[in-house]
């Protein structure tokens, strides 16, 4: 009999077509699980109350309990992770010790760790690609370098892909007998309760399954028609679960082939393309992508920051944007793309300040896909969209909420504004502001800039990047 294996779970929550696991098995070992909250991540967190916790802990009680009607479960440590499975591998006395591979630096360098510390007690580190369907140099240009342009690099993909690629992964097998370990509460982690279940989010598989039949079945074929207006039900509202894998993105591929939703697919090679220039591109995660734009000077206007976070810009798009952002955790990816262009090329501020403050209040948040919608936004990331395109947030309004029904169901100050002035209520005359006790400056705030004025203002900023060019 071989010495026994052990799966690290991570961002992978799920116990079916899952690269590591299946790979233990594979392997013939007795197989024991094992998660860790690693406090060198819970630590960091600026908030005691964090809904992406809570959606840990609700997936790893379904997680556990799948693993123990195979006759293991989920062996559970609070601690660094560079010392607990270390540790824990010791402990089992386990010959090999199976993850599945993240592209972030930070965990680069964790998993580096863990296997120089494994291989000083004899104990081998396998990495398996599961969160991608190709990774690290899969994909290279006829030059043999990485791709930092999203079509040529979507073509590459399509063209390499096979069925082997997106198949899925067999996890069948008993388990390794485990030691009845009772997940910690959110207390003990010290972290206090959120809205999470009012919001309606049902963590792991069970949640994952719900929403992925539903959107399979009733909106993935219109998704490319229906994707861009934040107050229809058009997309997904899996990225929480993609991020923390309680279902598998070979899964999604192989159906969004199957009903020829090339619109989705395309998000999902976004997916993987992001990845790859996080893995290829470590640069990036605390600068400009573009070196050069790092030349910009932004403005120091903590004001202009604190009432963008707030949803008090006077911009009635923006603004629910972020309303919705901070009761849920989520926002809508049109939505990103317009909020993260008004904070750079309306307010002038640092994207830095923004992508954090998405990285601080996303349910979602994937440090590849923030970074790089980011970077896209302010012009300086790969592939991103010209610093000379700068989205006009009301004429975003007019297209993509036609109707102003996301604005008013988030910006409940404006319920009696007319049609005609919802995307732009500064228009109204002050008689009509006062007949429909909404003024301006007194119920719902002036403009605090004049998106024309700030245009300018960002075209003469970014010219120091024409002149390096």
């Amino acid at each position: 009999m071989p010495a026994p294996a052990l799966v690290w779970f991570r961002r992978d929550l799920r116990d079916h077509d899952h690269a590591a696991l299946g790979a233990a098995i594979a392997s013939g070992a007795p197989v024991h699980c094992a998660f860790v909250f690693d406090t060198d991540i819970l630590d960091a967190l600026p908030e005691r109350r964090d809904r992406r916790l809570e959606f840990i802990l609700g997936s790893l009680r379904e997680l556990d309990a799948a693993l123990r009607q195979r006759g293991g479960g989920l062996l559970v440590r609070h601690g660094r992770a560079v010392d607990e499975i270390p540790a824990l591998a010791r402990q089992l006395g386990v010959g090999a010790v199976f993850a599945n591979r993240d592209y972030e630096p930070a965990a680069k360098q964790r998993d580096t760790t863990v296997e120089r510390r494994l291989a000083e007690q004899g104990i081998r580190f396998h990495a398996c690609r599961d969160q991608a369907i190709f990774d690290c140099d899969t994909l290279l240009t006829g030059a043999g370098r990485p791709y930092t342009v999203f079509t040529p690099y979507r073509n590459a993909w399509l063209k390499r892909l096979t069925a082997a690629d997106h198949a899925p992964i067999d996890c069948r097998g008993r388990l390794a007998p485990s030691p009845e370990n009772a997940l910690p509460g959110l207390a003990e982690l010290g972290f206090l309760p959120t809205n999470l279940g009012e919001l309606g989010i049902q963590p792991g598989m069970s949640g994952a399954r719900a929403l992925w039949d539903e959107f399979r079945t009733s909106r993935l074929a219109r998704y490319g028609q229906l994707r861009d207006f934040p107050a229809v039900k058009g997309v997904s509202y899996l990225s929480v679960h993609l991020r923390f894998g309680t279902l598998s993105i070979r899964e999604l591929v192989t159906a969004a082939l199957a009903e020829g939703a090339d619109s989705w697919l395309n998000e999902l090679i976004w997916r993987d393309f992001y990845f790859m220039i996080l893995d290829r591109f470590p640069h990036a995660v605390d600068g400009a992508f573009k070196p050069e734009y790092d030349a910009i000077r932004w403005d120091d206007w903590p004001a202009g920051l604190a009432a963008w976070q707030q949803g008090r810009t006077g911009y009635p798009l923006v603004d629910a944007a972020m309303r919705q952002l901070n009761h849920s955790g989520w926002m809508h990816n049109r939505l990103r793309m317009v909020a993260a262009s008004f904070l750079c090329k309306d307010l002038g501020v640092d994207w830095r300040l923004g992508e954090k403050y998405f990285a601080d209040h996303l349910n979602d948040f994937d440090l590849s896909a923030n970074n790089g919608g980011w970077q896209w936004a302010s012009s300086s990331g790969c592939d991103a969209q010209p610093y000379f395109r700068i989205f006009n947030p009301v004429t975003q309004s007019e297209k993509f909420d036609p109707q102003g029904r996301f604005i008013r169901r988030y910006l409940p100050e404006l319920a009696r504004v007319p049609d005609k002035y919802i995307h732009a209520p500064w228009r109204m005359g002050h008689l009509e502001q006062e007949a429909i006790g909404t003024v301006i400056g007194r119920d719902y705030p002036a403009p605090i800039v004049d998106h024309a004025a700030a245009r300018e203002k960002t075209l003469a900023r970014y010219a120091v990047v024409r002149k390096t060019g």
